[in-house]
């Protein structure tokens, strides 16, 4: 299963750099990509154009957002990251509170021929 999400990032071109750097490869927390992996998340990318991420994330089939929540609140690794970036981040307008990564609706797909 695939899920498409987004979030915007606060309108600060040094800031998105940092925010850039600390997901580079060499600077990403371990700890971080074990808890995602636990979670059942098997192949996540994240783009960026001007301030807004685009986060595509290929799950197991029991995967689940709330399930993952839980495991996130419970995790103080999770919860130093996730303190971490919010320094950088910003709700959608559109956002139910509480939401920073706001689930997108897939309205076309190009399907492959046999």
């Amino acid at each position: 299963m695939r899920y498409c999400l987004a979030l915007d990032l606060k309108d600060d071109a040094k800031a998105i750099e940092r925010y850039k750097k600390a997901h580079e490869k060499e600077q990403f927390r371990p700890e971080i990509t074990e808890s995602i992996k636990a979670a059942g998340i098997e192949d996540m990318h994240i783009y960026i154009t001007g301030n807004r991420l685009f986060m595509i994330m290929e799950v197991r089939d029991d995967f689940d957002f709330k399930r993952k929540a839980s495991m996130d609140a419970a995790n103080p690794h999770v919860q130093d990251w996730e303190n971490f970036v919010e320094q950088f981040q910003q709700r959608l307008p559109w956002a139910q509170e509480g939401e920073k990564w706001v689930l997108m609706e897939q309205i076309y797909a190009l399907e492959k021929e046999n």
